[in-house]
């Protein structure tokens, strides 16, 4: 299969954007165009209603997405992830960045030419370096957790 980086991906992404969400910020977008308004001032005005619509919903507890927002309600973390799960994911980046070193660097032929490659190499040691991580990994993931315990410190600060 061969991929061509820019209209592939490009495609892509459109393929898979909503229409009419798509529609609507190609609207937005053609308003503030054809509008002398300050760009500043637009985006600042846009984080204002945002805000005030967030506001409006934890106020009024509604589960539904307000009928005027484009995109729906804020996203909001629910809970933290467990302190393992961070060194975890420390340590999958560490040995991708090991991977990634050991990867051939002359290998066209397998990942393609120019950005494609480099990106499609990157990705794969990603995944190898996630794989590598899970279960007992190289040991990066419990020396941390071992030297860093979790919840607040001594002085109520948390580190």
């Amino acid at each position: 299969m061969i991929v061509t980086a820019t209209p592939d991906l490009v495609l892509d992404v459109l393929d898979a954007a909503d229409p009419v969400t798509q529609r609507a910020a190609t609207a937005k977008l053609d308003a503030l165009k054809s509008s002398d308004t300050d760009f500043a001032a637009t985006m600042d005005a846009e984080v204002g209603k945002a805000k005030a619509a967030a506001a409006d919903q934890s106020a009024t507890k509604l589960s539904e997405p307000q009928s005027g927002a484009v995109n729906g309600a804020p996203v909001q973390v629910i809970k933290a992830p467990a302190s393992g799960e961070v060194y975890r994911k420390f340590e999958a980046f560490i040995l991708q960045t090991f991977v990634e070193t050991m990867l051939p660097k002359e290998s066209e032929e397998v990942f393609g030419k120019g950005t494609a490659g480099g990106v499609w190499k990157s990705m794969l040691a990603e995944q190898l370096g996630a794989q590598l991580a899970k279960g007992k990994g190289i040991g990066i993931a419990k020396q941390l957790a071992a030297a860093h315990p979790a919840g607040p410190d001594a002085t109520g600060k948390a580190g």
